[in-house]
């Protein structure tokens, strides 16, 4: 039985993200479809015991995304070692990594390097470092040879800080750290915020560690996981990474991307095997689709389950609450909303079918619409099975359509039919011979 004490990761979203110009808090915009704060949660979550989130004041939206995780509020923002100051209290005796929220592409995998390197004898502090095709102004790390054939960091040189010799360096300083719970916090505790703005800098932490004679190793990976987002355009280049990731990931599943980079995905998407998405098709949070499905181009879903072997689109629209079984047909221009399409029934065209329960091989022509809104309440309508519902009709909820009902093109229906009923609910034509040559000649007439 293993000894080792639980590994906590701490993560600063308290950030307001001034450059990006939003009400929002930065660590709340959301990348493919959930706040960026939960992607990073859910890659501690397969390395780290715990988690704790350190918010700042107001940000209930924010401490919502965090659950079911713990939540400690930054009062003041006076640094990012006084935001992890705010969770010391609750470290534990086991290894503490601290990150920030607004860098949530970093992988399981890298997170499962560092700690393992924390925990190699003689490290004391582990950190995530990069090499940027554009360092830019990213703190450089200060490195010499540890004897045993590798580096040890001396200390992180912010770039305002650097001399020229200093700027030249390509290994730079990814924020995270991870060392001993007891040590971190003493570290901490040490920061000053002797400098120019004033706050306590999580960095600082590295030169307290060296000169106290820690072993301070870093762990390299690539700078496409460890970029931050400050700004709507870092946001739009973390998103393509996230797209490229779940494509990948759908492909190595087993479903076929006719052109993968016209299709997006939510964090949260699941496909079956042998699902074919054809080209620009969106999906939203909260979609499941079945083996053998195909999903044609134009089509945009969301919150939506989708059964085996079903036809959805082209330019098809599902919305939350749709559920489409087996072997059924969404076709072009037809939207679901709140509603049960069942096993091999059709919709093939124009239609807007909202809040309904449409049974097994029933058939909706072209133009039907479900009236569930009356301007007040929602209101549903029930199709059983093997129902013909004719072009052009009207249903009026609430409403039921009997099994085996059949309803003729063009009818407004306001009153339930019975099973094997037949329902017209138009007014009855009238025709006049000649007439039209009459109105043609007033049209003209009135022309002039």
């Amino acid at each position: 039985m293993s000894d080792r004490k639980p590994a906590t990761a701490v993560l600063l979203a308290a950030g307001l993200g001034t450059r990006m110009k939003s009400s929002l808090p930065k660590a709340q915009h959301p990348l493919a479809g959930r706040p960026m704060l939960q992607h990073l949660i859910e890659s501690c979550s397969a390395v780290f015991d715990r988690i704790i989130v350190v918010v700042g004041p107001g940000m209930e939206a924010l401490e919502k995304a965090a659950r079911p995780h713990t939540v400690v509020v930054q009062a003041e923002r006076l640094g990012t070692a006084h935001a992890a100051m705010q969770a010391a209290g609750l470290f534990g005796e086991g290894d503490v990594a601290v990150l920030y929220a607004d860098n949530p592409l970093i992988t399981q995998s890298t997170l499962e390097r560092l700690l393992a390197t924390r925990r190699t004898t003689g490290t004391g502090l582990a950190l995530l470092a990069m090499r940027p095709a554009d360092p830019a102004r990213y703190g450089r790390l200060v490195t010499r040879p540890d004897g045993e054939g590798g580096e040890t960091v001396d200390r992180i040189v912010e770039w305002a800080d650097a001399s020229p010799e200093q700027r030249s360096i390509g290994l730079c300083n990814a924020g995270v750290l991870c060392a001993e719970a007891r040590r971190f916090a003493g570290w901490l505790a040490q920061v000053r915020n002797e400098n120019a703005n004033h706050e306590y800098y999580l960095t600082d932490v590295v030169a307290l560690a060296a000169s106290e004679g820690a072993q301070v190793r870093y762990v390299e990976a690539p700078e496409e996981e460890l970029r931050g987002i400050n700004s709507r355009a870092e946001l739009a280049e973390a998103e393509a990474v996230i797209q490229r990731r779940l494509r990948l990931r759908a492909m190595a599943n087993g479903a076929t991307l006719v052109a993968p980079e016209t299709v997006f995905f939510s964090a949260d998407t699941i496909l079956g095997r042998d699902v074919t998405v054809h080209p620009n098709v969106v999906f939203g949070p909260g979609v499941t689709v079945g083996d053998g499905t195909e999903i044609r181009a134009f089509s945009h879903l969301e919150g939506a389950f989708i059964g085996e072997r079903a036809m959805i689109g082209p330019f098809a629209r599902l919305r939350p609450g749709t559920q489409v079984d087996a072997a059924a047909h969404v076709g072009n221009f037809v939207e679901l909303k709140g509603t049960h399409l069942g096993a091999g029934a059709k919709a093939n065209h124009l239609a807007y079918l909202g809040d309904a329960t449409i049974g097994a091989r029933s058939n909706v022509g072209a133009g039907t619409i479900t009236c569930n809104y009356d301007g007040v309440s929602k209101h549903r309508t029930i199709i059983g099975e093997d129902v013909f519902v004719g072009s052009n009709s009207t249903l009026v909820a609430p409403l039921s359509l009997g099994d085996r009902a059949f309803v003729a093109a063009g009818s407004s229906i306001t009153s339930s039919v019975p099973a094997d009923g037949l329902a017209f609910g138009r007014a009855r034509q009238e025709t006049r011979a000649d007439r039209a040559i009459e109105l043609r000649a007033r049209i003209r007439k009135e022309k002039r």
